[in-house]
């Protein structure tokens, strides 16, 4: 029978590679790490570990196993949490994962509203793409990601999450100049994302009947911002980057491409613990008082977000 104890050697040991750090982490002696890795190969009947020269890697079925084990401690330590808060023993812990957009504008709000209403609640964040955060949701390792959605997203990707949405976000072109389009800009320099974040230029301007040359590649919506401003290129942002950050010289036009839609998403069977559910009601709360900067160059502050009142909580295969 696998034992927790074993499966927590075996993550550890995966995690840094070597006996030794896995051994300082668990607070451990070396010979015992070494001692619980061999009762479960034992137990398994398999090999998990190999040494390499001075060092040791895991084995396929070590790698399978840790991989796993990572999932189940994971769901163990999330329903420790939700356990304890129930019982009264504290009043709970809540773990979030969001990309950079959501963490410098719509979180600090929820948070701070958060620990207003709920001082007791322990609030962790990383910072982490969508698919990343979504990774880290099914193994238990956050209680909620904040991920986007646009209108080409395929169903099946929301597969076993359950979403709520919180926001729209428009997309804007951003120039050094004022009233600008799409299509003035056939033969620009673009500034465009790593190639999974890019999709909403590459999509834009392919329906102006082009394709975007891209001369910078930068996920960076600061420095992004700063070479457009500079004469070096344009881009396609959405509100939240204009709202996090924006750099003087840039000149922004909506575009009449579909919003992304902005979701916390969770996992597993309902209800969620506690502290999760009081940090997604302070998500959507905060997401319907957000707007944009003032200081647009057509001078009419547009809302970087639609919040849908009341945000219900749905399937997540009908977001």
């Amino acid at each position: 029978m696998l034992s927790v104890t074993h499966l927590r050697v075996l993550s550890a040991v995966a995690r840094h590679g070597s006996v030794t750090e896995a051994a300082k982490e668990l607070h451990y002696s070396q010979p015992s790490v070494s001692h619980h890795l061999s009762r479960l190969e034992s137990d398994i009947g398999a090999k998990l570990v190999q040494r390499v020269g001075r060092g040791i890697r895991l084995t396929p079925e070590g790698e399978l196993l840790a991989q796993r084990a990572a999932e189940i401690l994971g769901r163990l330590d999330a329903a420790s949490v939700e356990l304890a808060a129930r019982v009264g023993l504290r009043a709970g812990r809540v773990r979030l994962a969001g990309f950079q957009t959501v963490l410098s504008t719509l979180v600090p709000k929820a948070a701070a509203e958060l620990s207003r209403a709920h001082p007791g609640i322990e609030l962790n964040l990383v910072d982490a793409h969508p698919e990343v955060g979504l990774t880290m949701l099914r193994s238990g390792h956050v209680d909620i990601a904040l991920i986007f959605r646009n209108a080409d997203t395929p169903s099946d990707e929301n597969e076993g999450f359950r979403l709520t949405h919180l926001l729209d976000d428009p997309v804007y072109l951003i120039s050094d100049r004022a009233d600008q389009r799409l299509a003035d800009h056939r033969d620009s320099a673009w500034v465009g994302g790593c190639d999974r974040c890019r999709a909403a230029t590459l999509t834009a301007c392919k329906r102006a009947g082009f394709a975007p040359r891209i001369a910078f590649t930068c996920d960076d919506t600061v420095i992004t911002q700063s070479l457009v401003a500079a004469g070096l290129g344009v881009a396609i942002v959405n509100g939240l980057a204009l709202h996090a950050h924006r750099a003087p010289g840039v000149h922004a036009t909506r575009l009449a491409e579909s919003p992304r839609r902005i979701y916390a998403a969770t996992y597993g069977e309902p209800p969620d613990p506690p502290a999760t559910t009081a940090l997604i009601e302070t998500l959507t709360s905060a997401a319907r008082t957000l707007r944009t900067p003032s200081q647009y160059t057509s001078g009419v502050p547009a809302p970087v977000c639609r919040a849908e009142v009341p945000a219900d909580r749905g399937d997540a295969r009908d977001p």
